[in-house]
């Protein structure tokens, strides 16, 4: 008997069915009480874990190398964490005729957020672009993200962000960057162990994220904010996201040719500097938001999807491009007869 398979060609990412089939349950079975503090507990546990992990698994060498390409890394932080809030800066002039308040600020938090890791490299890859590059912009991302997301939201979010402070960034800090740190001194010991473990990495890093998502639609749906978000609020809010994947795309293909970058190099920088990390989002949310952050993860969860579509799209494309310059142009056999000999030559 043959294994079922998710079919290779279904746009829509089987995880991506975990999450709605996530923010369902929370729907019908919203954690409520001890169990909405057992729940809450254990999400906060599962991120510490993932970025323990992720420090355990991270080359502080490849770290460290990662710096001579100090340029790229550079362009990758300005476009996550300056070009991405300009952009959601601009989108205030949508509400409320496309957005409501509630929505715009989970759009404008999406823009704050650090850019991925794994997809990143994994788009990287396809590509035949500069992994390497790819491993260390995705990982410095985060690690500025852990402070600059907090900073960028008491700033341009202010009050109505879900009451920022030192207590938030001190959080956000305890659980993100400690255990990064953590990892990154025990990978003497435990780093082969991690590394060679990458599927288990995997279902920490995807179960994580489903805590987290059920932990914030619970308590969405126990403040009973729904009723804020119309169909017709939705669509436009795919639409503006929609435009703002494309600028950046755009932006970070073409802004890498104009500063005279390699191939490699801009397809490293297109992929990290134009994604938003949902598992470093979501924690954050949580700890920025409160209860609101349901309507917060929202545009991040809908942008996360959008993301891994268009971009596997655009890596398969930029594999084919890579195989068809390697192989060239096919040579056009001819045939001419030389004259008196009656030989021929190709």
């Amino acid at each position: 008997m043959k294994r079922l398979r998710w079919p290779s060609r279904l746009p829509i990412d089987p995880y991506i069915l975990l999450l709605l089939g996530t923010v369902g349950l929370a729907a019908l079975f919203p954690a409520r009480g001890s169990a909405a503090d057992v729940a809450s507990g254990a999400s906060t546990a599962a991120v510490a874990l993932l970025f323990f992990l992720y420090g355990a698994r991270l080359s502080t060498r490849e770290a460290l190398d990662g710096l001579r390409h100090w340029r790229l890394h550079v362009t990758v932080l300005a476009c996550t964490f300056l070009v991405f809030p300009l952009l959601g800066l601009a989108a205030r002039g949508l509400v409320p005729v496309i957005l409501t308040h509630p929505l715009y600020q989970g759009l404008l938090f999406l823009t704050l957020v650090p850019s991925t890791v794994q997809s990143s490299i994994a788009f990287t890859s396809m590509a035949r672009g500069n992994v390497p590059a790819a491993i260390c912009a995705g990982s410095f991302s985060s690690l500025v993200g852990i402070v600059a997301t907090p900073l960028l939201a008491a700033s341009l979010l202010g009050g109505s962000g879900g009451g920022f402070s030192a207590d938030s960034l001190l959080k956000i800090v305890l659980q993100l960057l400690v255990p990064f740190l953590a990892g990154q001194l025990l990978r003497r010991w435990i780093g082969r162990f991690v590394t060679r473990r990458k599927r288990v990495l995997g279902l920490v890093d995807r179960g994580s994220i489903l805590l987290v998502v059920y932990t914030a639609f619970s308590a969405g749906m126990v403040q009973g904010i729904w009723h804020q978000v119309s169909p017709a609020r939705l669509g436009g809010l795919v639409v503006v996201e929609a435009v703002i994947l494309a600028v950046m795309l755009l932006l970070t293909w073409y802004g890498g040719k104009a500063l005279r970058f390699g191939r490699a190099d801009r397809i490293a920088i297109q992929f990290a500097g134009s994604k938003k990390s949902l598992a470093a989002g979501l924690p954050m949310a949580s700890v920025l938001f409160g209860a609101q952050a349901a309507l917060a993860v929202l545009p991040l969860m809908l942008f996360h999807q959008m993301q891994l579509i268009v971009c596997a799209v655009i890596a398969k494309r930029r594999a084919r491009e890579a195989a068809a310059e390697v192989t060239g142009p096919q040579p056009v056999a001819t045939t001419r007869t030389v004259v008196g000999t009656g030989t021929r030559s190709g």
